[in-house]
Formats: C-alpha cells, structure tokens, sequence
C-alpha cells in the first residue's frame, strides 16, 4: 500500500505543485529529493519566509511548519491507492 502511495507521490508531488501552493510564503526554487527506500519525499524551500530556515544548516520549526502546511494541501488520489 505504502509502495503505490510513495509512487503515486512521485509522479503527482511534484517541485513546481508544491512552490504553487507556497506561492505566498516562497519566493525561491523549490527542489524535490526523492528517498524510495523510506517512501519519502523531501521538498526544500528556497527564499521561504524571507529565507531564514533555508539559509541554515540548523534545524529549525519552520521545516516542521512547511511541512504541516503541505500535509493540508488537497490534492485528488485515485480510489485504489486509498483503498489500499
């Protein structure tokens, strides 16, 4: 189940969906990291509230902000991959 799901994100999560639904908060690049052995996707936002964050190899609550925010993103996922 998981497997689809991750695949599915692939194709569907991609860098330019993301920086649209920040539109507000990102003025940078938007860059995708793909981790297929944990299922996972990284998005790193550039320039994202001024920069702070980004500008940092410290990590801060504005990681764990962005990504409460994109769990809340809407997004249409087909039956089959919910269903399991």
């Amino acid at each position: 189940k998981n497997k689809k799901a991750y695949q599915w994100a692939v194709k569907n999560l991609t860098s330019k969906i993301v920086k649209k639904y920040f539109k507000s908060v990102v003025k940078g690049n938007v860059f995708r990291y793909e981790l297929p052995k944990l299922w996972a996707l990284n998005f790193i936002l550039h320039d994202s509230l001024g920069g702070g964050g980004s500008e940092s190899l410290i990590n801060d609550a504005q990681g764990k902000t962005h990504g409460q925010a994109l769990s809340m993103m809407e997004v249409e996922v087909p039956s089959e991959i919910i269903k399991g």
